[in-house]
C-alpha cells in the first residue's frame, strides 16, 4: 500500500465537523472495486472493497547441487508489487451525505460494479440521491439479513471483537476470545429503534422482538430537552451529568431501600420523576444523563426477558446507539444483570455500528466467496475504541466513544484452530494481558517506543537503492508512535493489550509504509553462516553416546533460540560482536537445573516407543533452525517419527518464513540422507502457519495445516521460542504431549519469571486424563 494511503486528488473538501480530513478517511478510494452502504435513520456507514497494491521481499534459490554451499549467497532477494484485498469502513451522520457522496464520485477511478448494495431505512430515503451523485444503480438488501451475516463475520474473524464492561473494574472492558463455535446468541440491534434477533446457525435467524424506544428516542428527546442537535454532544453532556438530580429513586419514596421488594435505596423508580415534583430548572447534562439512563434500562430489560424466554445466556449489543459510551454500556449490563440475577451476559461488540454495512458488503461479494478466507483488522489504518489521539489531526477528534474507522485485510487463507488443544473455547493465546497488568503495561509500552528508532533504522538498511526509504521510516515511527500513545491512554483501544498484539501492530506500520521484510539480508546472511557450519555439527553430534546426544541437541536447541534480533540484549550483542556464534551461544544458556525443567521427564519418554508424528513450530532464521531444529529433526526421523515443519506465511522480524524454509530444507537435503530421504517420502513436510507474527495464535491457523495435523495423527506438540512459547502458549494445553522450549532474553520478563537472563524454559508437559 502506498504510503499515503492512495491520498485523494484536488476536489470538494468535507465539513470541518467531519473530523479528519476526506483523503484520510477515504483511504486507497481511488482503487474502489465495490460498494455497500446502510443508512439508518441518523447515520451512514459506508463499505468498499479496493485492490491495495503493496511491496513484498520474495526470495529465490540459486542452483545448489549439493556441492555448493560455499556460494556467497544461498538466495536472491527482490522486493515486488503485490496487490491484495482490503475493506474499509467509515461512517458519518447523514447530514453530510451528500458532501461525502460527492467526494466518492470525484474520486473514483475504476469501480468495477454498477450497483451499490444497500441496508437500512435510509436506503430508500437516500436511494436517488446516491443514484444520481454516483451513478451506480441502488440495490437494496434485506435488513436483517444483513446485520446477522456482519455479526457472524466480526465474531468470526475478529479476536477480541465481544466484550463484557464492569465499571470501575480494573480494567474495565473485558474482552472475549474467539469461539470454535459462536451460535446459538441473541443480538439485540439499537439503532433509531431497537431489533432483538435469535440467532441459531449462519443463515438461521429469526427477529424475536424489537422497541420503539432507541437510539433516535435518545436522541430525538435528548434534543428537545437540551436544544443539542448532534448525538455525540448528547453523550458527552450525559456523561457529566447526575440522574440522580432528576430522577425519582427508591430512597425517594421509602426514606431508603426497601427490603419487603428487595430494592435498593439507589434503585430508579421513576425517571424524570423528581421534575413533576421539584419546581426548578434542571441542567442540560442531568437530564441527558436521565434520559439515557431511562433508554438504556429499558432495553436491558427487554432483552434480558427474551434472553430468558429462549434459554439463552449469551446477549450482544449493536448498533450505533453503544458507540463503547460507558454510560450507556454500564447501565445495559446492570439492568441484564439486575433481571437476571446474573444467568444472562450483556456483551459488547468493538464494531458495534458496522453490522449492516459488512453484511450488505458480504451480499454483494458472494460471488467471491469470501468465507473462503480469513480476514484480519489492520492495526495501521484503524481507529480504536474510545481512541482520542488517532494518527493525524489529533486536535480535531471529538468523539464521544467509538472509532471512525476500520479496515480489514484479506488473508490468502482460511484459519481454523489448532486440532490438538484440549479445549478450543477456553483457550487463551496470551500469557500476559497487558490491559490488566499497568506495570507491565508500562514496561511493554516503554520497551517499544525505545526500539523503534533502531527498528527504523534497520528498515532502512533493507532497502539501501531506495531513495526515499527514510523519508518513509520517519513517517513509520510517527505513525506506530501514535498508536503506542494512544495505547498508553486507551489501552483496550484494539481489545486485550499484549506483546502480541503490540507487535503486529508495528509489522503493520512497517507494511504500511513499504517495509515488508526490514530482516530480509541478516536473515540471509545468518542462514548462508549457519549452513557451512550444519555437516560439521552433525558429526560432532553423531559422534555421542545416546544419552548424551539426546542432552546436547536439546542444548543445540535452546542456543539457536538464542538469535532472536526481537530481544534487545541479543541484538545488541549480534551488533558489536560479529564473531558471536554458536558455541558462544551455548556459554550463555543457565546451567541446569533450569528455571523450568522437566528434562528428566523429556529422556524417560524418549525410552520409550517413538512418537508417530512431532508437528514443530520454529522461530528464527539463521543458526536457530539449522543448527538447531534440523538436528533435532534428523534425530526423529531417526527414531520413526514423522515430522511437520510450521513456519511463518510472511516475515516478522527475523523469524524464517515458509518459503525461506524451503530453500534451506533444500540445501540441507542435498548435504544429509536422513533429511534428503525423509522429504522424499513426506516423513518431513514443511508447511505454513498462516501467520506472519512473531508469536503465535493457536485459534488462527491454516487450515491446510490443521488437515495435515489430523490425517498424520499427530501426538507431539513442539513450540519454540520466547514468542511463541513465553509471551504466547505458556499455559496452552493440548489432547498430546507437548514441549515448549525459550531461552529468556529479557532481563524484565526474566524477573517477572523469578529468573536471570538468558533462563532456561523447558516445558514437556503431557495431557490430564
Amino acid at each position: 500500500m502506498a504510503a499515503s494511503g492512495g491520498r485523494g486528488r484536488s476536489g470538494n473538501s468535507m465539513d470541518k465537523s467531519i473530523t479528519l480530513p476526506p483523503d484520510e478517511i477515504f483511504r486507497n478510494l481511488e482503487n474502489a472495486k465495490r460498494f455497500a452502504i446502510d443508512i439508518g435513520g441518523s447515520l451512514t456507514k459506508l463499505a468498499y472493497y479496493s485492490t491495495v497494491q503493496h511491496k513484498v521481499a520474495k526470495v529465490r534459490s540459486f542452483d545448489h547441487t549439493g556441492k555448493d554451499v560455499n556460494h556467497e549467497q544461498l538466495y536472491e532477494i527482490s522486493v515486488q508489487e503485490e496487490i491484495t484485498a482490503r475493506l474499509h469502513f467509515i461512517k458519518f451522520e447523514n447530514t453530510y451525505i451528500e458532501i461525502c457522496l460527492d467526494f466518492i464520485k470525484d474520486h473514483l477511478v475504476n469501480t468495477e460494479t454498477k450497483v451499490i448494495k444497500a441496508t437500512g431505512g435510509g436506503a430508500y430515503k437516500f436511494k436517488d440521491l446516491i443514484e444520481k451523485k454516483l451513478g451506480l444503480k441502488v440495490d437494496k438488501e434485506d435488513e436483517m439479513t444483513c446485520l446477522i451475516k456482519g455479526c457472524n463475520f466480526v465474531l468470526k474473524n475478529i479476536p477480541h471483537e465481544a466484550f463484557a464492561y464492569v465499571k470501575h473494574a480494573d480494567p474495565e472492558f473485558r474482552f472475549q476470545t474467539t469461539h470454535p463455535n459462536i451460535f446459538p446468541y441473541l443480538l439485540v440491534n439499537i439503532g433509531s429503534g431497537v431489533s432483538i434477533v435469535k440467532v441459531e446457525a449462519e443463515d438461521k435467524f429469526e427477529r424475536i422482538g424489537g422497541s420503539s424506544i432507541g437510539g433516535g428516542t435518545f436522541w430525538g428527546l435528548g434534543a428537545l430537552l437540551t436544544k443539542t442537535k448532534r448525538f455525540d454532544e448528547l453523550l458527552q453532556l450525559a456523561a457529566k451529568g447526575h440522574h440522580t438530580n432528576v430522577d425519582m429513586l427508591v430512597n425517594d419514596i421509602y426514606g431508603g431501600a426497601c427490603q419487603i421488594l428487595g430494592l435498593t435505596g439507589n434503585l430508579i423508580a421513576s425517571s424524570f420523576g423528581k421534575s413533576a415534583t421539584i419546581d426548578k430548572e434542571f441542567s442540560k447534562e442531568d437530564m441527558a444523563k436521565s434520559l439515557l439512563h431511562m433508554i438504556s434500562n429499558d432495553i436491558g430489560q427487554l432483552a434480558c426477558l427474551y434472553a430468558k424466554q429462549h434459554n439463552l445466556s449469551q446477549v450482544y449489543f449493536g448498533g450505533f446507539f453503544i458507540r463503547g459510551h460507558p454510560v450507556t454500556m454500564h447501565t445495559i449490563t446492570y439492568s441484564i444483570n439486575f433481571f437476571s440475577k446474573g444467568e444472562v451476559q450483556a456483551l459488547f461488540l468493538r464494531h458495534e455500528g458496522y453490522l449492516g454495512t459488512i453484511g450488505a458488503f458480504l451480499k454483494g461479494a458472494e460471488q467471491d466467496n469470501p468465507n473462503m478466507y480469513s480476514w484480519e483488522e489492520n492495526y495501521a489504518g484503524s481507529s480504536g475504541l474510545m481512541s482520542t489521539s488517532p494518527d493525524i489531526y489529533p486536535m480535531q477528534r471529538t468523539r464521544s466513544g467509538t472509532f471512525d474507522m476500520l479496515e480489514m485485510d484479506r488473508l490468502e487463507r482460511q484459519l481454523v484452530n489448532l486440532p490438538l488443544l484440549s479445549d478450543p473455547s477456553s483457550y487463551v493465546s496470551d500469557t500476559v494481558d497487558l490491559t490488566e497488568d499497568a506495570m507491565a503495561r508500562e514496561y511493554w509500552l516503554s520497551c517499544f517506543e525505545e526500539a523503534l528508532e533502531s527498528v527504523a533504522k534497520r528498515a532502512v538498511a533493507s532497502q539501501p537503492d531506495a531513495k526515499e526509504a527514510t523519508d518513509r521510516a520517519q513517517k513509520f515511527q510517527q505513525k506506530y508512535l501514535n498508536k503506542l500513545q494512544t495505547l498508553r491512554h486507551q489501552p483496550f483501544a484494539y481489545g486485550s493489550l499484549t506483546v502480541r498484539s503490540l507487535l503486529d501492530t508495528r509489522e503493520h506500520c512497517l507494511n504500511e509504509f513499504n517495509f515488508p521484510d526490514p530482516y530480509s539480508k541478516v536473515k540471509q546472511k545468518e542462514n548462508d553462516i549457519a549452513l557451512k557450519c550444519f555437516q560439521r555439527v552433525i558429526k560432532s553430534l553423531d559422534a555421542l553416546g545416546w544419552e548424551e546426544k539426546q542432552f546436547a541437541l536439546v542444548k543445540g536447541l535452546l542456543a539457536g533460540n538464542v538469535f532472536d534480533w526481537g530481544a534487545k540484549a541479543v541484538s545488541e550483542v549480534l551488533e558489536s560482536n560479529s564473531e558471536f556464534g554458536f558455541e558462544e551461544a551455548k556459554e550463555k544458556l543457565q546451567a541446569r537445573p533450569w528455571l523450568v525443567d522437566t528434562y528428566d521427564n523429556w529422556i524417560e519418554r524418549l525410552r520409550g516407543p517413538p512418537h508417530k508424528c512431532a508437528l514443530i513450530f520454529v522461530d528464527n532464521s539463521g543458526i536457530d533452525i539449522i543448527l538447531g531444529i534440523f538436528p533435532f529433526v534428523r534425530e526423529l526421523l531417526a527414531r520413526g517419527t514423522e515430522v511437520i515443519l510450521a513456519c511463518n506465511s510472511g516475515p516478522a522480524l527475523n523469524d524464517v518464513t515458509y518459503n525461506e524454509s524451503l530453500i534451506v530444507t533444500e540445501c540441507i537435503a542435498a548435504m544429509d540422507t536422513t533429511i534428503q530421504s525423509a522429504l522424499q517420502d513426506e516423513r518431513l513436510i514443511l508447511v505454513q502457519t498462516g501467520s506472519s507474527s512473531p508469536c503465535l495464535d493457536l485459534s488462527r491457523l491454516d487450515k491446510g495445516l490443521a488437515t495435515l495435523v489430523k490425517e498424520r495423527n499427530t501426538d507431539l506438540v513442539i513450540i519454540e521460542g520466547m514468542g511463541r512459547a513465553i509471551h504466547t502458549n505458556y499455559y496452552a494445553s493440548f489432547q498430546c504431549e507437548s514441549l515448549k522450549l525459550a531461552v529468556i532474553k529479557n532481563s524484565w520478563l526474566a524477573e517477572r519469571l523469578r529468573g536471570k537472563i538468558f533462563s532456561v524454559v523447558f516445558k514437556y508437559e503431557t495431557p490430564s486424563k
